[in-house]
C-alpha cells in the first residue's frame, strides 16, 4: 500500500510548474532540504546511543545554550544547501549573521535565501520528545551575481516563496507549502523515501487545544490572562484541553490537525515575546495562512511584519481561524 502513494520527488516535479518561478531551482532546493532532514533524522534517532546529546559548551547569538545537536543540525543544513550551489545566502538562529555563499562569483545566479531554524525544541532531546527543523526561503531582492545583503533577508513574511518543517517524532514528516496550499510527506526509514501522507493539511476553523506555557502566566498580558480563563470556563464547548510540548513544530504539528491554538505572548520579563520572526514566525505563518489559520502577534498579521533585525523576535499566536481572532479580542480590549 506505502509504495503506491506518492513519493516527495514525484510531487516536486509535478508540481514545478505551480510555481512562480518556474526554473528548477526552487525544486532542487526543496530536495536539498529534503536531504538534510534524512541526515538530521538519522542522528536524532540514535541521539541516546552516542555522544550527541547534552549542552555544547557554548551560546547561541540569542544567549541560549546550544545543544550538540543545534550545532550538528546547523552545520549540516548548511554544508548541504553550500555543497549543491543552489542559493546564494544562508540566515540560520544560530548563527550571528547571515552566510553568504559564492558572494564575489559574478556568474554566481542563484536567486534563493534560505533562513532556518536546524533544530528547533532541542532542549527536549535528552527526555526524547518531538524536535524540529523550520525552513523558509525567499527570493533575493539584490541584483544576481551581486554579493547578498542584509536587505535579502529582512523581507516581510509576505514575501515568502516556500515554507516548511520536519517534525522528527514517532514518524519523521516534512510539511511544507510553495502558496499552494500544505502537503505532508512521511518518511519510509527501511527505504529512505518520504511519501505523500497528509494531502491538503487545513486547521479546523475552531479547535479544542491551548498550547502556552502557563508557567508565565502570572507574567502575561491581562488579555492574554483572561483568553486563557476563557479557555478553561464551563461553558459551551469549554473547558479546552491544555497542550504544550515546548517544541513550536510539535504543537503546531498537533494543532493543524486536531483543531487548536499556539501562543506565545510578551511578558513582563521579555517585552517582545521569545519566537524569531524570521526564523520561526513567518514561515509557520505562512504555513497557517495556506492550512486555513491565522498569525498574529495580537494586533497585527504576522506576514505583513517589517523586520528591523536578523533575530528580532515577537509575540505568537497562531493556529484555528476563530480561535486566534477571539485571543485579539482579547487583547486589544485591554490595549
Amino acid at each position: 500500500m506505502l509504495l503506491k502513494k506518492q513519493t516527495l520527488g514525484e510531487f516536486i516535479i509535478e508540481n514545478q510548474a505551480s510555481f512562480k518561478y518556474t526554473s528548477g531551482e526552487l525544486s532542487r532546493l526543496i530536495n536539498s532540504i529534503r536531504l538534510a532532514a534524512k541526515v538530521v533524522n538519522h542522528e536524532v534517532n540514535k541521539a541516546g546511543l552516542v555522544d550527541i546529546i547534552g549542552t555544547a559548551g557554548d551560546t547561541n547569538i540569542q544567549g541560549e545554550d546550544q545543544q550538540k545537536l543545534d550545532v550538528y543540525a546547523n552545520d549540516k543544513f548548511i554544508q548541504t544547501l553550500t555543497n549543491r550551489n543552489i542559493v546564494c545566502g544562508i540566515a540560520s538562529e544560530e548563527e550571528d549573521d547571515f552566510v553568504a555563499i559564492n558572494s564575489q562569483d559574478e556568474n554566481n545566479q542563484n536567486k534563493y535565501v534560505v533562513l532556518i531554524d536546524p533544530l528547533d525544541g532541542s532542549s527536549n532531546i535528552d527526555v526524547n520528545v518531538s524536535v524540529g527543523t523550520i525552513f523558509s526561503i525567499y527570493r533575493r531582492v539584490t541584483p544576481l551575481g551581486t554579493p547578498v545583503t542584509i536587505e535579502d533577508f529582512l523581507q516581510k513574511g509576505n514575501q515568502q516563496v516556500a515554507a516548511g518543517y520536519v517534525v522528527y517524532g514517532t514518524s519523521t514528516m516534512l510539511v511544507y507549502t510553495t502558496g499552494h496550499g500544505v502537503n505532508g510527506f512521511t518518511l519510509n526509514p527501511a527505504i529512505g523515501t518520504f511519501y505523500l501522507s497528509h494531502p491538503n493539511m487545513q486547521f479546523p476553523e475552531d479547535g479544542k487545544i491551548y498550547s502556552v506555557n502557563e508557567g508565565n502566566y502570572i507574567h502575561f498580558p491581562q488579555g492574554v490572562k483572561d483568553y486563557i480563563k476563557y479557555c478553561q470556563m464551563e461553558e459551551g464547548d469549554r473547558p479546552y484541553t491544555s497542550r504544550y510540548i515546548g517544541s513550536l513544530v510539535s504543537d503546531f504539528h498537533r494543532n493543524m490537525i486536531k483543531g487548536g491554538i499556539y501562543m506565545y505572548p510578551k511578558h513582563s520579563k521579555n517585552s517582545n515575546g521569545k519566537l524569531r520572526l524570521l526564523y520561526e514566525c513567518n514561515p509557520m505563518a505562512f504555513l497557517a495562512e495556506q492550512a486555513n489559520g491565522k498569525a498574529s502577534n495580537g494586533h497585527t498579521r504576522i506576514m505583513d511584519i517589517e523586520p528591523t533585525e536578523l533575530h528580532q523576535r515577537v509575540p505568537f499566536f497562531c493556529g484555528s481561524k476563530n480561535m486566534v481572532e477571539k485571543v485579539e479580542e482579547f487583547i486589544q480590549k485591554h490595549e
